[in-house]
């Protein structure tokens, strides 16, 4: 039986889809103005296993999953304005997202991410906004003032449920913007005026003005247009919950007059580098794209996977390396296994349970165990278990033979390093040795040292990493 922890009850609950035929799942997706970083990828990656149980227990025809693409936003104008001055800001926003879009679709793709079966975008669902608008000015949760349309929390009784936090929290949580036009200090934005430049469409509730939705609001529509006006899962990162989710809730249950949104309501951890916070100030901001370079998306995929998914994660170099080791000598064992080999108990078990992925994992270094003390059984389930949470997607012999994109092989550059280092162990300076080994690992390359038999001198060979 499926158990997930929901955020709206504070407590893992047994998953019973409204519709065991049509079960729905929408994921708030990137906004499209930069690069996705590591963070960006922890929900894909959860959401993608997810993806992957629900397929497993309900079959893959009866899972319906939404990502959107926010290709409408402040920080979109901003940087095409910066990236592309000399362009009218419209021609500049639509570089900058079909660009930064279709990175994110290539780097999510590369981590093992199955494509959701709908991938909408903002811009393609103003109208939905707008009729969303129209409803709840009419029904008196919205008003217009000075050409925004603004919600009217108190038209929300139980507002703050799902972040459970009291109003004068919430009041200084959300950054709240001060305007004189609001009702109430709490009220949002459900649609603005554009400046000049900015894209803009007929606006809702008859204001004359061309205008843009809100942030909330879009997701709102979105997952109303493709999911239905309740649904089962609503899933994303813990920095959503207030105050995006909570918006969400306030303006599809007044729209709708449903009584929920999605029954479950999941949330990652934070993500931190190194044991610090992740950002560009500190020089430690690191995208999918950029990690690419150097690890193959299956490491940076298990490497998430190593800590729970609730969980603060610290992203670190030595845990990548150990998830590429890991998956090295999964690879190696697996290499003739059949594809439909039984999937482990424990794996599934622990898949089950809140997506316990550590506790899978750990039942996969079992199967590993017995694998190599020749249990055909149990590499062949290693295999079809591993791929049930996106790994071992490729052949063992494509793996072994990955190389960074970066890699360029040069015998010579190699030799010339190795002639530094030898000459750096003569002179004893050890340093300057072990600096000259690391930046050959840092290229691919492994050193392997030894004496020659018959001479008894240090010689040095090298071999690609494998």
């Amino acid at each position: 039986m499926l158990r997930l922890y929901n955020t709206l009850t504070r407590k893992k609950e047994d998953f019973r889809p409204l519709d065991p035929a049509n079960v729905r799942m929408y994921v708030c997706g990137p906004t499209v103005y930069d690069f996705a970083h590591i963070g960006n990828a922890r929900p894909v990656i959860v959401f993608d296993v997810l993806y992957r149980l629900l397929r497993h227990i309900y079959g893959p025809e009866h899972v319906t999953y939404v990502r959107n693409i926010t290709d409408v936003d402040d920080k979109i104008n901003a940087r095409a304005a910066e990236d592309y001055p000399d362009l009218p800001l419209n021609a500049a926003i639509r570089k900058v997202t079909e660009k930064t879009e279709r990175q994110f679709h290539e780097d999510m793709a590369a981590l093992g991410a199955l494509s959701p079966t709908a991938q909408p975008r903002a811009t393609e669902h103003i109208e939905q906004m707008k009729a969303m608008i129209e409803r709840l000015v009419a029904n008196g949760c919205a008003y217009v003032a000075e050409e925004h349309v603004l919600f009217h929390v108190a038209a929300m009784p139980d507002y703050g449920k799902l972040s459970g936090r009291s109003l004068d929290e919430m009041i200084a949580g959300a950054r709240v913007e001060v305007a004189p036009f609001k009702k109430d200090p709490m009220d949002f934005v459900l649609w603005k005026p554009s400046k000049p430049g900015e894209p803009s469409w007929p606006s809702p509730a008859g204001i004359k003005t061309p205008g843009r939705p809100g942030w909330h609001i879009e997701c709102s529509a979105m997952a109303a247009a493709h999911l239905g006006e309740t649904f089962d899962i609503h899933g994303g990162g813990i920095d959503l919950v207030f105050p995006h989710h909570e918006n969400e809730i306030a303006q599809s249950r007044c729209a709708h007059g449903t009584k929920i949104m999605a029954q479950v309501w999941m949330h990652n951890g934070f993500l931190q580098v190194e044991g610090e916070k992740m950002a560009k100030s500190l020089g430690n901001f690191v995208t999918v794209h950029e990690l690419l370079q150097d690890w193959p998306g299956e490491a940076i995929r298990l490497n998430m996977l190593m800590t729970h998914y609730r969980q603060p994660l610290n992203w670190t170099e030595a845990g990548l390396r150990e998830a590429k080791r890991y998956l090295d000598h999964w690879y190696e064992l697996t290499a003739d296994a059949p594809s439909d080999g039984m999937l482990c108990t424990e794996t599934v078990s622990a898949l089950e349970d809140d997506l316990n992925t550590p506790q899978a994992v750990s039942a996969l270094h079992e199967l590993r165990q017995a694998a190599v003390h020749g249990s055909k059984g149990a590499a062949a389930s290693l295999k079809a278990s591993a791929q049930l949470m996106g790994l071992l997607q490729q052949d063992a012999q494509a793996w072994a033979d990955w190389r960074p994109p970066s890699f360029v092989q040069d015998d010579a550059k190699i030799a010339s390093f190795i002639d530094a280092r030898n000459a750096a162990r003569k002179a004893k300076n050890f340093k300057e040795a072990d600096r000259i080994r690391d930046e050959l690992a840092a290229m691919g390359i492994t050193l392997k040292d030894a004496k020659d038999p018959k001479t008894g001198e240090f010689i040095t060979t090298w071999e690609v990493a494998r």
